[in-house]
């Protein structure tokens, strides 16, 4: 009786205890219970089906194109200040301003007796003029070279002999763009004539350092700063827009992760493995979910999404997640075979969380692993004792 009486009472703290039992977080029904309490919301709760799924893949991400498509090709360039000037200037016979003679370096021309001086390279001045002899100072800054060239013939015209200029732009800082962050040579990259396009001045500075799918390619334009994946860029062209004089950009490697918590074989940080992962694939990289703990009916995925994602799923945002997000809960009922479709094109994104819930059975299971824990020794006891008492 006493023995009875002991068990009785180890039986009952050890159930008293079952609400502190180890765990790896809710069960099913206690995510179901915890989205709302006390009439307040704390997270959207979705089954995944077709259209949650659908609706997913149609929403659409950062682009260039987009942002940026009314610009579309620069126009030809023209000289700004900081910027090098080269003049050369041509006269049709000897004996005129810029004539051949020890002091003025000049230099004979090949046809005519003709001759021509070329100008020390000059710097653009905070006036957006240079200094051309006998013409004085010519405003460049906001000109084409062509336009600078017609200025100065038209100011020598009556006191050089036919003058003919020519006007080049060595090196230039304002028709250039930057290119900085993950690549081999950063560097600021003169833009030619033609027009470069993103992947040629990423070319120019020496290629990406990080692998494709781990990089992102940013740009900041006029005040706009846009940040997209280098994978779409290199797969869709319509992104790989115009470079714009005075465009930074920048390569940031920012390795794509997901965590898996639960009744999974391996609970860590997962890298992406590509430039797209599906739920399948992030659960196949987990290891799977263990067979002797696993619930497949709770398979969640916790994600913050913008107000016009959680529109389209039929739900009512919540607005308490960073910038206006909503913390939405996806659930992937894998009991149902059709959910391993849906788990073959449900996209992952960037940390995002993915728990798989114990089955009940499990949590039943260490119950009774409590209970013959605090009684196996009790009635190992008795079973010695009476052994020595002569079963007494």
């Amino acid at each position: 009786m006493k023995l009875v009486t002991t068990l009785a009472s180890l039986g009952a703290v050890a159930l008293a205890g079952c609400s502190t039992i180890p765990t790896a977080g809710p069960t099913v029904s206690q995510v179901f219970e915890q989205a709302t309490t006390n009439g307040q919301r704390h997270f959207v709760l979705v089954d995944v089906d077709n259209h949650v799924v659908t609706t997913l893949l149609a929403q659409p991400g950062a682009s260039f194109h987009a942002r940026f498509q009314s610009y579309g090709k620069p126009p030809p360039p023209k000289i700004g200040i900081g910027d090098s000037v080269s003049v050369s200037i041509w006269e049709a016979a000897p004996g005129g301003l810029f004539g051949a003679t020890p002091t003025t370096g000049a230099t004979a021309g090949a046809s005519g007796g003709s001759t021509s001086v070329t100008l020390p390279e000059q710097v653009v001045g905070a006036d957006g003029a240079i200094s051309v002899p006998f013409a004085g100072r010519i405003p460049v800054a906001g000109r084409t070279p062509l336009e600078v060239q017609d200025e100065i013939q038209n100011r020598l015209a009556g006191k050089a002999i036919e003058p003919q200029a020519i006007v080049t732009v060595p090196k230039s800082v304002t028709n250039a763009a930057t290119v900085s962050g993950e690549v081999v040579s950063g560097a600021r990259v003169p833009l030619s004539v033609g027009g470069d396009r993103l992947l040629d001045l990423i070319a120019a500075a020496g290629g990406a350092k990080a692998p494709v799918y781990h990089t992102f390619v940013r740009i900041s334009r006029d005040g706009v700063t846009v940040t997209i994946p280098m994978a779409k860029l290199v797969s869709d062209p319509a992104e790989n827009i115009y470079v714009w004089p005075g465009d930074v950009l920048t390569l940031v490697e920012v390795p794509q992760t997901f965590a898996v918590f639960g009744a999974t074989t391996q609970n860590a940080e997962v890298p992406f493995a590509a430039e797209r992962m599906t739920l399948a694939e992030a659960l196949a990289k987990a290891g799977g979910l263990q067979d002797m703990r696993a619930d497949p009916q709770g398979v969640f995925l916790f994600r913050f999404e913008p107000s016009s994602v959680v529109g389209a799923l039929n739900a009512a945002p919540l607005a308490t997640g960073p910038n206006g997000t909503s913390p939405v809960v996806y659930r992937l009922n894998l009991k149902d075979a059709q959910s391993y479709f849906y788990a073959q094109r449900f996209p992952i994104e960037d940390k995002d969380v993915i728990y798989v819930a114990n089955a009940p059975l499990t949590e039943l299971q260490k119950v009774f692993t409590l209970i013959n824990t605090v009684t196996g020794p009790v009635i190992s006891g008795v079973v010695v004792s009476r052994s020595v008492n002569g079963g007494s």
